[in-house]
C-alpha cells in the first residue's frame, strides 16, 4: 500500500488561510499557491497538505518540536517554516514546486 505524503506549512499571522486577501497581494505567496494546486493536480491523494496560521492554529506549532525550536531561536522571521514528511524542508521563505517535489521524491535516499 502507498503512503500519503505530508507537507506542512506553519505560517505568520495573515488575515486569512491562504493570504491572498487585502490590497497588497505577495508575489511570493501567489507563486507557493500556484505551486501547491500544481502539485495537487500532479501527484492528487498522493500528497496531503496543511496550512497553519500563527495567529489561528498556535497549538499546531506548539505540537512540532522543530518549529517552534525555529521560533523561539529566530522569532516569527523564521517563518514560514515548510516541513515535508516530519522534517524541516525550508524556513523564513516559501518553496518552489521542485524544492516540494524534490523533497517527496527524494524521501528515502
Amino acid at each position: 500500500m502507498e503512503t500519503q505524503d505530508v507537507i506542512e506549512i506553519f505560517e505568520p499571522p495573515m488575515c486569512c488561510a491562504g493570504g491572498l486577501c487585502g490590497p497588497d497581494v505577495d508575489e511570493n505567496l501567489l507563486r507557493f499557491n500556484e505551486a501547491l494546486i500544481t502539485l495537487k493536480k500532479q501527484l492528487g491523494s498522493k500528497v496531503a497538505t496543511y496550512r497553519y496560521l500563527a495567529n489561528q492554529q498556535f497549538e499546531k506549532f506548539q505540537a512540532n518540536t522543530a518549529v517552534m525550536k525555529l521560533i523561539h531561536g529566530q522569532g516569527m522571521s523564521a517563518l514560514p517554516v515548510t516541513v515535508v514528511n516530519g522534517a524541516v524542508l525550508n524556513q523564513g521563505a516559501y518553496p518552489t514546486l521542485e524544492d516540494l517535489l524534490s523533497a517527496i521524491n527524494g524521501k528515502g535516499e
